[in-house]
């Protein structure tokens, strides 16, 4: 009988402790929301959404970018239009490439309400990344709107250009002492636009006088821009790229970078 009453009481108690486990871990978990509202390109042959997408597999898309979020513990999801309600349930947010009217019959363009709500998300302790891309293939007017309050704006300009295979072309190996190079000797960024600095924004590699990756620790949070879509598919790994080049190792770099400005605790449970 007290047998029994005692594994009653064991029970009892891991009924009770169970929620509260399973709440911690909402809390612990990093999200990290990928957008499609600004980048929302459609594939001509199949009609959905592609380019620089978790789910996207192709060369085009960022599902080996997914695995290393998911490999490190994050849970990773997509962003439609960044209201405050959006933000609210991820820890870190990615841009990638806003539309031109190119790519776009009607792009969705970063306006003065949504810059409003993404600072003062930042200011609270989000982790923005934004990469970006070169002068003919983003829309720099409306991002460097938003960039400008993190004190970063973007050039119209092509840098890197690469011709054929000359993957070369396209080769950066003198680093700073920074974590998102560390163990880092090379690494292929292909047409990348530079980015002007002010305020408390910081130069993370710099060439030839021009800023190629920067930061800012805006507020509790942090903010990461590149002028390049820069670890997409095509250029994670050695499908197409020498072995010589570490994109890969350079992007667990990143997201380790990421991760650790992340308050993870912001993120409340569904």
């Amino acid at each position: 009988m007290k047998r029994q009453r005692f594994i009653n009481v064991i029970w009892l108690s891991l009924f009770a402790i169970l929620p509260v486990i399973l709440m911690q871990n909402c809390y612990s978990q990093t999200v990290v929301g990928l957008d499609n509202w600004y980048n929302h390109e459609t594939n001509a042959k199949t009609g959905k959404p592609f380019h620089y997408l978790w789910n996207d597999i192709e060369f085009s898309g960022y599902s080996r970018w997914g695995e290393i979020f998911t490999a490190r513990g994050a849970r990773i999801t997509t962003v439609a239009r960044p209201d405050a309600k959006a933000l609210k349930k991820i820890n870190i947010y990615i841009i990638v490439d806003p539309d031109t009217t190119s790519e776009s019959s009607s792009p969705n363009y970063i306006n003065p309400e949504e810059i409003a709500v993404i600072r003062k998300w930042v200011q609270d302790g989000g982790v923005l990344a934004v990469l970006a891309n070169d002068g003919p293939n983003c829309e720099f007017t409306h991002l460097n709107k938003l960039m400008s309050e993190f004190g970063m704006t973007y050039n119209h300009v092509t840098l890197h250009p690469v011709t054929g295979k000359n993957f070369e072309m396209g080769a950066s190996t003198d680093f700073p002492d920074h974590p998102l190079f560390k163990g880092v000797k090379k690494i292929y960024i292909k047409e990348v636009s530079d980015i002007n600095l002010s305020g408390t924004a910081k130069a993370i590699l710099t060439e030839n006088g021009k800023v190629l990756m920067a930061e800012n620790k805006f507020g509790k949070g942090y903010v990461f821009a590149i002028g390049d879509p820069w670890i997409y598919n095509e250029y994670m790994d050695h499908d197409r790229l020498p072995e010589s080049f570490e994109n890969r190792k350079a992007a667990g770099n990143l997201t380790d970078l990421l991760l650790s400005y992340a308050k993870k605790d912001k993120v409340k449970p569904k």
